[in-house]
């Protein structure tokens, strides 16, 4: 027996390719413009009749925005969370009833679950929030500074280096009673 013998099939690309961009809801068209693979190029590798370049499928894994696994091994290919959120990419936004500034660190496909936030309160900004869902809670950690930190009829002054883990369905604040700004990892985990 040679060595030819024992190498596997070269896989068919053209049903994983399919499935992906259908799953994305992209045409051929679209994929096209946005690989700059052609259509009937993307057309023959759909089919199997063609045996693409890896300069193909990395144009095309890359427009795709996947793993170059998924593209090969297919549907059973279950690649890793490594998503990054560059910095100047983060939303910032500030609420109307206070001056306190919130980055949103965590992606939007977690709001359901998990919200990671980095909290900045200039001196004397006093942030109120209603109660949210039954079940809620906020993990705090001060980063820098001093807060108060109220939920009912707990309150608690807080310096930096400390964590408070509290029910947030009920009405809370947050408040920043020194002289400089305050920064706050907030972590808010719903039911």
């Amino acid at each position: 027996m040679n060595k030819k013998d024992n190498l596997p099939e070269v896989p068919l690309v053209g049903d994983n390719l399919k499935r992906e961009r259908r799953k994305q809801h992209l045409t051929l068209d679209a994929l096209a413009l946005a690989s700059g693979v052609s259509k009937a190029m993307l057309s023959q590798i759909e089919a199997n009749k063609v045996n693409p370049t890896i300069g193909t499928l990395w144009k095309v894994v890359s427009a795709l925005n996947i793993d170059f696994d998924a593209l090969l091994k297919g549907e059973h290919f279950q690649s890793k969370k490594f998503d990054i959120t560059r910095a100047e990419n983060i939303t910032s936004l500030k609420t109307g009833q206070s001056d306190a500034l919130f980055q949103v660190l965590s992606p939007l496909s977690m709001a359901d679950s998990l919200e990671l936030h980095l909290v900045t309160l200039p001196p004397g900004c006093v942030h109120s929030s209603h109660a949210h869902v039954p079940g809620t809670e906020e993990y705090l950690t001060i980063l820098e500074g001093k807060v108060t930190v109220s939920a009912g009829e707990n309150q608690a002054h807080l310096n930096s280096g400390d964590v408070i883990v509290l029910q947030t369905d009920i009405e809370h604040t947050i408040a920043n009673y020194g002289t400089t700004p305050a920064k706050v990892y907030m972590v808010i985990r719903f039911p």
